[in-house]
């Protein structure tokens, strides 16, 4: 197996892993150049939807949120705008710059907004180079 090959695949288990299905539509909030375009373009495959910007008004099966600490908006109400877009049941992947990279966010501050916008963490990735994942849902008794 080729180097690219081997990668490609790690890519798509992180997606795997990550819980995202075929035919799901995904929404990206907090897109700029300083994205992992690896892991877009692996959530893009798996699910085999290209993924959709902030403007989309529709309803969708998760959401990106690129988040850096020099954002002006506060994240608990970020989160809970995403979370007005997302079906019930679906994810909310949090990607926030590693530590020691510019932007970086404490996991304790994403854990804080997400207890205090109704979501529950179920997992923390390292999704990329740069970039953890902090991977959120609506508690299943709020559902």
């Amino acid at each position: 197996m080729s180097a690219t090959a081997g990668q490609a695949q790690s890519e798509r288990g992180l997606a795997d892993r990550l819980g995202f299905k075929p035919g799901q539509v995904v929404q990206e909030y907090g897109f700029d150049d300083d994205v992992d375009e690896q892991l877009r373009a692996s959530i893009a495959e798996r699910t085999g939807e290209e993924l959709v910007d902030e403007s989309y008004d529709g309803v969708v099966d998760a959401a990106l949120l690129w988040w850096r600490s020099d954002e002006e908006d506060d994240l608990t109400d970020v989160l809970v705008d995403v979370l007005g877009a997302v079906e019930g049941g679906g994810i909310i992947l949090v990607l926030t710059p590693k530590a020691g990279r510019e932007g970086h966010v404490s996991p304790s501050d994403v854990a804080e907004a997400a207890t205090t916008s109704g979501l529950s963490q179920t997992s923390a990735v390292s999704a990329g180079a740069d970039w953890s994942g902090t991977r959120l849902v609506v508690p299943k008794m709020q559902r």
